[in-house]
């Protein structure tokens, strides 16, 4: 057995009776394969971590990828659509605070994943349950329910990964789960319309929809299964190695809010004027992309794919670029500056919109590596917890009102308006910037 194959879990050499008793135990391992202490059998964990979370991602978006079927078919106007995504985030702006209490006290990680990807079936089901029964309250129920696993697996997954992987794997580890879940969403956009109009060849109306949401939980049953393994890989690893139960390791204190600089709260604003032009803006997009540019339904859904392919493959070469030069304000200006001219692009020009999103998509990647690292940069490490529960908490809210209210501009006012309205936050954005940047740039 090489050093290399045992870094980051045990020592390379036996130390003492406790190492002999972990040599013992994996003696019978007909490879290095079904040894937990070897990179062969990290490797396959990770398999099957970075798809733990690939049906949820590919779910998500469900409403996006189907918006013109859904408000023809549903007879619903863009407001009530977008409810379906408000829907999905108004538990998460206390289940951000929740989730990993709950795995750390109550469930524990294998359990936890295992009931959170449960949750996450559930709410597909229902969701398409309201579309069988033509019942769109129900598909708003369901969402609700999904948004409640949504999150909490992500921390079950983060938990895992810490559980598995040190030091320098862990930053690789993090970067594959982002591009595969990214990946889902893309896939989300890529084939749902394709098995919408297969299924309603066969099944018209609301049980062609219904058909093709339930056949979509598919992803989200693979997922649970990978919780399955995943749960008894762990036990079997804990088993082996003596390993106590992994733990998030976060210790939520709403106490610690009072001593929050004024930085860490304008942060909370970027976040928000930042992220609700972009998720908003993606969930409507399908039949903006059909109206103005005369895209069909698998045109529109591929352009409005392209940020999350785009941030599959871009977020880790941003990440390796903004650790070399820092300047982690100065790159969230630059995205900023980069999403403004993609939307002036799609609201004032009819050049071909692949360039704008093309763009979107690189800006987006590029915010998300730079700007999260600031919170640690004025917080101190033992109130992280807190800082990014209270951060993804005030994200959720935002995304929940902005996208209602993105539902109702569509309606009253059209499209050029609401693209107006994001170009406004991001705006806001940077006069914040430019008002508090010597202020925020004392701290990083």
């Amino acid at each position: 057995m090489t050093e290399s194959d045992t870094a980051g879990l045990v020592p390379s050499e036996p130390e003492g009776e406790q190492d002999e008793v972990i040599v013992r135990k994996v003696a019978n391992c007909a490879s290095v394969f079904c040894d937990p202490t070897t990179r062969a059998h990290r490797l396959i964990v990770l398999v099957f971590l970075c798809f733990l979370a690939f049906g949820s991602y590919y779910c998500f978006d469900n409403p996006g990828a189907l918006q013109s079927q859904i408000e023809n078919v549903m007879q619903v106007k863009a407001a009530e659509f977008s409810s379906l995504y408000s829907w999905y985030s108004w538990p998460n702006t206390v289940l951000c605070f929740a989730g990993g209490f709950l795995i750390d006290r109550v469930f524990g990680i294998r359990l936890g994943a295992f009931l959170f990807s449960f949750i996450i079936i559930l709410g597909q089901v229902v969701f398409a349950m309201g579309a069988f029964l033509n019942r769109f309250w129900l598909m708003q129920f369901g969402r609700f329910i999904f948004g409640v696993g949504g999150e909490s697996l992500a921390v079950a997954q983060n938990t895992y990964s810490v559980a598995w992987f040190k030091d320098k794997e862990l930053n690789t580890v993090f970067g594959l789960q982002l591009s595969i879940s990214r990946l889902g969403s893309t896939a989300n956009f890529m084939t749902m319309p394709f098995l919408y109009s297969a299924v309603a060849k066969l099944y018209p109306g609301v049980t062609g929809l219904g058909v093709s949401l339930l056949i979509a939980a598919s992803w989200c049953v693979m997922s649970m299964l990978c919780a399955v393994v995943l749960a008894i890989l762990d036990r079997r690893a804990q088993r082996i190695m003596g390993r106590e139960d992994a733990m998030t390791g976060e210790v939520v204190k709403l106490t610690d809010v009072r001593y929050f600089p004024k930085t860490f709260w304008l942060l909370c604003f970027i976040c928000v004027s930042y992220y609700v032009t972009i998720f908003p803006f993606i969930g409507l997009g399908t039949v903006f992309f059909q109206r103005k540019y005369q895209f069909s339904a698998v045109e529109a859904n591929s352009v409005d794919s392209v940020p999350y392919l785009i941030s599959a493959f871009a977020s880790p070469v941003f990440g390796i670029l903004v650790d070399l030069l820092g300047r982690n304000l100065i790159w969230v200006t630059v995205a900023v500056f980069g999403t403004l001219a993609a939307h002036s692009l799609l609201a004032f020009t009819f050049l071909n919109p692949w360039v704008a999103m093309v763009l979107m998509g690189l800006m987006y990647s590029l915010l998300a590596c730079a700007f999260w690292p600031l919170v640690a940069m004025v917080i101190p490490e033992r109130q992280l917890g807190t800082a990014y529960g209270i951060m993804q908490s005030v994200q959720n809210l935002g995304l929940a009102v902005i996208a209602m209210v993105s539902g109702m501009i569509v309606d009253s006012s059209g499209y050029f308006v609401l693209e107006v309205f994001l170009m406004a936050w991001l705006c806001c954005k940077l006069a914040i910037l430019s008002l508090a940047y010597e202020f925020i740039y004392l701290f990083i």
